[in-house]
């Protein structure tokens, strides 16, 4: 049974092992008021990009983003910001609105709308913070301003599974009925403050919806507070952003888990029709008609109760690289300098190889002719033992592919659906065991445009169903744009025949975005960080997706809780 607290859950600061400083999270909730429109014949479609100020490395990093909201001038984001915050420290932040006009990550294509810069030092002691934004040359934007309310993060792993539905809401539409959506808020700072958290599909063209199941983190809807005040309320959606208000409701979290069982009933009141009419009833009826707690277990919880991480390397061993012998080649084996080959495999599998208690990681190549037949391969061992393709540690590594240098051709082309669906052929062995005991991490390293896009878009789309996780290293100087497109932070990936990639498994990152200069060598770590930063969330999601316990937890710990 989970345990629901009889009152408030205060979140507090907790020590890092062996650290002398006190960590704790925050969380930012954002919205903007008058904008500057930047799109003909519609309203601009916001996003707020949050940076934090790395002052070892003298550069901005990102920390988060929110949502984009489409048509609208006025947006009040769903998405929360968390960032860690250091009392001891002066930690630059810094907000940027864009108008986003296409679903790529990249934003030099799209409309700056302004920002704003303070310290998080200031977010956290003003809690509510309204500041007017600025362009990036420091003088003011023509309009706008941002509204930043932070507050502490409660360590509850709780996820609220709720349902509703609704009956007789007001008719909206005046050639339809309504197109109706909710919309879930917490209570802030004051009784005027409110922050969204979430926000169900549209249901279009009916009086009597039925929303599909929501899942909600009990912090993300209430902060741990089981007894803070929650509004909902019931819109009706417009093309254009200007959605009009049904009507509303409130109630807690307290309320919801403890009428689980029964169908509970809120009257939907429209406040501005209750202020004008005498004989006002209500706008309508929705009904609670399932509520679920579950566990939702973080990475941390797998990785302790015994999930393995199994790590796998895949090596470009294309012509376009280069002849090895000649230092101008991506392969050239310097004995000052390792090549960029190396330092990705020995930056990424030195933080990996920690999750892995054997410590052997099968290492393939693909794109070379192999002996003895010098047949071209998309999927050989470099160590050219096919049954036994294990390398000891990330050294292990390193020397295959230094000894596997000498005794192939390189040659073409780049193809890496095979490497791709060698993995998931054991990811799918670990999936049939119906347990979260192993996940699988593939670090592909190539040096230009694939030439088999089409199946290795179907094979990232199917390996989406499966346990495992696919880290894609440019290496080189290539124009890698077409690669990009398998990174699902731009939107979903689909196959070629349509189907859509279950979850995002895949993060592509340029080597050359992480060369510092010689005196100031930063590669391995920033490298390691960012392509590395998804996994623990792809994990958990995979995972919690599919209803499984940390091997460890037995069934002496339910996945599903109540009260």
């Amino acid at each position: 049974m989970a345990f629901i607290p009889q009152g408030n859950s205060t979140p507090g600061p907790s020590k890092i092992p062996g650290a002398n400083r006190l960590l704790t999270k925050v969380e930012m909730r954002l919205s903007c008021k008058s904008l500057m429109d930047k799109d003909l014949g519609s309203k601009s479609d916001p996003l707020v990009v949050v940076e934090l100020y790395d002052h070892m490395y003298k550069k901005w990093n990102e920390v988060g983003r929110t949502e984009r909201i489409k048509n609208n001038l006025n947006p009040t984001f769903t998405e929360g910001i968390i960032v860690e915050y250091h009392f001891e420290e002066v930690q630059k932040i810094k907000f940027m609105v864009y108008d986003l006009d296409n679903d790529t990550k990249d934003l030099r294509d799209d409309d700056f709308l302004g920002q704003m810069e303070c310290t998080v030092g200031q977010l956290v002691s003003g809690k509510k913070v309204t500041k007017p934004l600025v362009l990036k040359n420091g003088k003011a934007a023509k309009k706008g301003t941002i509204t930043v309310d932070t507050e502490e993060v409660a360590e509850n792993h709780d996820v609220l599974v709720l349902s509703f539905r609704a009956t007789k809401l007001d008719k909206k539409d005046v050639m339809g009925k309504s197109d109706p959506f909710l919309e879930f808020y917490k209570q802030g700072v004051t009784e005027e403050d409110w922050h969204k958290v979430h926000q169900t599909e549209v249901i279009k063209n009916t009086l009597n919806p039925v929303w599909k199941p929501a899942e909600i983190s009990v912090r993300s809807l209430c902060n741990g507070d089981y007894d803070k005040k929650l509004k909902i309320q019931v819109f009706d959606y417009d093309f254009d952003g200007g959605h009009d208000v049904i009507g509303e409701f409130y109630t807690t979290a307290r309320e919801l888990i403890f009428n689980s069982k029964s169908q509970i009933e809120w009257v939907c009141i429209n406040p501005k029709k209750k202020a004008k009419k005498k004989n006002y009833k209500n706008s309508g009826q929705v009904f609670l008609t399932k509520c679920e707690v579950k566990r939702h277990y973080t990475f941390l919880d797998y990785i302790l109760g015994g999930c393995q991480i199994n790590f796998t390397v895949g090596i470009d061993f294309t012509g376009s690289n280069g002849d090895p012998i000649e230092p101008t080649s991506l392969h050239f084996i310097s004995d000052s300098t390792p090549n960029e080959y190396t330092q990705a495999i020995v930056s990424v599998g030195e933080v990996i190889q920690d999750y892995d208690s054997d410590k052997l990681f099968p290492a393939l190549g693909f794109g070379a002719k192999i002996p003895p037949n010098n047949e071209i391969s998309h999927e050989f061992a470099i160590n050219f033992n096919a049954t036994n393709p294990f390398c000891s540690g990330v050294t292990g590594v390193v020397a295959a592919y230094q000894a596997c240098l000498r005794q192939i051709t390189l040659w073409g082309p780049t193809n890496v659906a095979p490497i791709i669906d060698h993995v998931a052929k054991f990811a799918t062995e670990a999936l049939n065991q119906n347990k979260a005991s192993q996940y699988f991490i593939l670090l592909l390293l190539t040096d230009g445009v694939l030439t088999d896009m089409y199946e290795t878009r179907d094979a990232i789309v199917k390996a989406s169903h499966l346990p495992m996780s696919v880290i894609i290293v440019g290496v080189g100087q290539a124009d890698f744009t077409d690669m990009r497109m398998l990174d699902g932070d731009d939107g979903k990936l689909r196959s070629p025949n349509g189907e859509a990639a279950a979850r995002d498994i895949v993060q592509f990152v340029p080597f050359r975005d992480f060369k510092g200069p010689a005196e100031q060598f930063t590669t391995p770590y920033l490298l390691a960080k960012e392509v590395l930063a998804e996994i623990p969330q792809q994990v958990e999601k995979y995972f919690n997706m599919r209803n499984q316990l940390p091997p460890a937890a037995g069934p002496g710990n339910p996945q599903q809780c109540s009260p």
